[in-house]
């Protein structure tokens, strides 16, 4: 049994070379619809890998409050208004976003793991002659934990630099590589703003696509600058105090009609909820208690990165699909392509077909050949479109710049798609020309 085969097999060999022309143009649409599946799936997954590493970065159970600079009222009851001290007909005043909201929150909200305010402060930093622009952020040591900053070496804030305000800094990699290329930043100072800050820690290297960054709100993170909250609010800049300099600002603001000046003292707000089932139900609680707080001017805007990061999920397998659907065509019609051919080869090889059967040739055997032929070519069509599909998925990452992962699994898919094809589409030609009478065929011209 197994001699018959291989001799089959050597004869569909025989008749697969004998024509290359024809069996390459047969094995096109095999080529070009494997190597499609190969690569679309590995788009698919490298969007897949993009998507779990936003949700690091925003966190699946974080709740963000950004403050509006711009106030809008809420409509509020005759009762409402005389509680906050409102008579009827002035404008509600706001001390915006600030400190006391997340005593407040930690003090009465429950089911919540951890919050984290921050002070972000556009700002230049300087070293060694060369000069540019960076954020400085105030945070406390829970921004690291929520979201999930690992350090690539040195040491995160402790409480003596909170309390006092020390002037020191964690950095990230980018800041490290530009201003530290030469030398290990730990122990060593940078200027940032009017201020000589130590550098004690330099966190690892996160990496953001730009779509990741405009579609989330998501900053470099490698670019930042980190110092501790009491040092942002000592050292550089408390909107919460009314100084001299901020009223000038307002007025010069007023008198060149440019934007409300922001008076917030915190620029974001991130809460970690311990239950994910609880995180809308929270987040009103804290929109509500916020207004209140407010007097109730919606001066704060409240966002959860969970629905944000589940859309954009779905959009993806969507986008998947369709790409899936679209390479699955592809195959299907390599098949059909392979089909025609070999049924076209069948009338072309009557003659042939007769003379094997009238050398003692059986039915089986002609089924054996043409079958044999249509699994070589997809065989041969699903190894090249292996060899095509990778080229492309790794062309797609270096010169489109979209991140793409290549899996194992995803090969042995196509390959054994393509193969299954060439069986499944060889059958109705093997079974034509094993179905031919021997005489007819040696009269066949």
């Amino acid at each position: 049994m197994v001699r018959k085969i291989l001799t089959n097999f050597a004869i569909a060999m025989e008749a697969v070379f004998a024509n290359k022309v024809r069996s390459l143009l047969t094995g096109l649409g095999i080529i070009f619809g494997v190597a499609a599946v190969i690569a679309m799936l590995a788009i698919g997954s490298g969007a897949q890998e993009e998507i779990l590493e936003q949700i690091k970065l925003v966190g699946v159970n974080n709740i963000v409050i950004t403050p509006v600079i711009e106030q809008s009222e809420g409509e509020v009851a005759e009762e409402e208004a005389a509680a906050v001290g409102d008579a009827k007909g002035k404008k509600n005043l706001s001390l915006g976003l600030n400190f006391l909201d997340v005593e407040s929150i930690k003090r009465i909200i429950p089911g919540i793991e951890a919050i984290s305010p921050e002070i972000i402060l556009d700002t230049n930093a300087a070293r060694d002659g060369f000069r540019r622009t960076a954020k400085l952020v105030g945070v406390e040591n829970t921004y690291f934990d929520i979201s999930g900053f690992e350090l690539d070496e040195g040491n995160f804030f402790n409480d003596e630099h909170f309390e006092l305000g020390k002037p020191v800094c964690i950095i990230g990699k980018s800041i490290k590589s530009k201003f530290f290329s030469s030398e290990e930043p730990i122990g060593k100072y940078i200027k940032v703003g009017r201020h000589w800050l130590k550098v004690i820690g330099v966190l690892e290297n996160r990496i953001i696509s730009d779509k990741s960054i405009s579609n989330l709100g998501i900053r470099d993170y490698n670019m930042d600058i980190y110092t501790p909250f009491s040092t942002a609010l000592i050292r550089y800049e408390n909107r919460a105090m009314v100084t001299n300099a901020l009223i000038q600002e307002a007025r010069r603001n007023q008198n060149n009609k440019q934007g409300a000046l922001n008076y917030h003292q915190l620029d974001r707000l991130v809460i970690k909820v311990k239950d994910t089932e609880q995180i809308t139900s929270i987040a009103e609680v804290l929109s509500k208690m916020l207004k209140r707080k407010h007097s109730q001017v919606v001066d704060y805007e409240i966002s959860i990165p969970e629905l944000l990061l589940k859309q954009q999920q779905r959009t993806k397998n969507i986008f998947n699909f369709v790409l899936g659907g679209i390479a699955g065509i592809s195959l299907l019609v390599g098949g059909i392509g392979i089909m025609n051919i070999m049924l076209a080869s069948v009338l072309e090889r009557i003659k042939e077909i007769g003379l094997r059967m009238s050398l003692g040739a059986t039915k089986l055997d002609i089924i054996y050949q043409f079958l044999l032929e249509a699994v070589m070519i997809s065989f041969s069509g699903g190894t090249v479109g292996v060899i095509l599909g990778l080229s492309a998925a790794y062309g797609i990452a270096n010169l489109a710049d979209i991140p793409t992962i290549v899996s194992f699994g995803s090969i042995i898919l196509s390959f054994g798609v393509a193969v299954t094809v060439g069986v499944v589409f060889g059958i109705a030609p093997a079974r034509k020309a094993a179905s031919q009478d021997p005489i007819t065929s040696l009269r066949y011209e």
